[in-house]
């Protein structure tokens, strides 16, 4: 029985994202280096044996438990065998995400010379793109004349819209006669690496002094938190940001700065 490959062909059934595709396949084949037995061999105290080296090696939990996530889906999903095996290593506490203050993100998009660069940035924190959906943008997924955008196959495989900022709008239309395709490219015509566009949000974060560990991740933690903070609903803002879940989003709630959150109490409005 090939694995690998009935593996990979039910995680494309169910439509699992392309990273969790590649990061399970990547800990199952490490398992069938490790395990040479048949398949229909495999049983939970191999599994179990396995994320032991993982956590003995000093694995985070969160790391043991994506492994122990891949193996279960081939135990169950793909060879079909009845898995008891409830181990849930302990996570690591999350910290809070990193934010810019408003001024901070426009200091950051002001010290950008480049203008294609500063386009590109503006767009991450004023739409709260990821940078990979930034740098995937063609000319035919945005509506200026409606101001929005589309993410085409951003996250989880899905389609989402954007808001365009008003104050790039201009901006925008006149790159959009420039270009026939990606609006951010790189070499070869293809798009912007991802590489390079954390290495152009990280100097602009320099430049501008800013005392924070910035990503391009953080301009979308910001456009979140922004949002919040000028009164927008939870509701609109998952919509925005393409999350699946509402806890999620709320991770926000406690970024946003209390006295800057502009909701008026219904009393105050009789």
């Amino acid at each position: 029985m090939d694995v690998i490959e009935n593996m990979k062909r039910e995680m494309f059934r169910r439509k699992l994202s392309p990273r969790t595709i590649k990061t399970y396949l990547e800990y199952v084949k490490k398992f069938l280096l490790f395990c040479k037995k048949e398949p229909k061999k495999f049983s939970k105290v191999d599994i179990k044996y396995f994320l032991d080296q993982y956590a003995c090696r000093g694995a985070s939990g969160n790391t043991i438990n994506v492994v122990n996530n891949a193996l279960r889906f081939m135990m169950v999903e793909v060879l079909r065998k009845s898995l008891r095996l409830n181990i849930r290593y302990s996570k690591k506490p999350k910290c809070l995400p990193t934010v810019l203050t408003k001024e901070e993100a426009l200091m950051l998009i002001n010290s950008i010379t480049n203008a294609k660069h500063r386009l590109m940035v503006s767009l991450m924190y004023g739409a709260g793109l990821r940078v990979s959906e930034v740098l995937k943008l063609k000319k035919e997924n945005l509506d200026l004349e409606n101001n929005f955008g589309w993410v085409r196959r951003g996250k989880g495989n899905k389609d989402r819209p954007f808001i365009i900022p008003l104050a790039i709008k201009n901006e925008l239309y006149n790159h959009l006669n420039n270009i026939d395709s990606y609006l951010f490219k790189g070499r070869n015509n293809g798009p912007l690496s991802v590489k390079s566009a954390q290495v152009i949000v990280e100097k602009a974060a320099k430049k501008a002094e800013i005392n924070k560990n910035v990503h391009p991740h953080t301009l979308r933690h910001s456009f979140a938190t922004h949002l919040i903070e000028s009164g927008n609903s939870l509701t609109a803002v998952q919509s925005l940001m393409g999350h699946s879940e509402a806890r999620t989003t709320m991770t926000y709630i406690h970024l946003a700065a209390p006295k800057l959150i502009n909701i008026k109490s219904p009393l105050d409005e009789i």
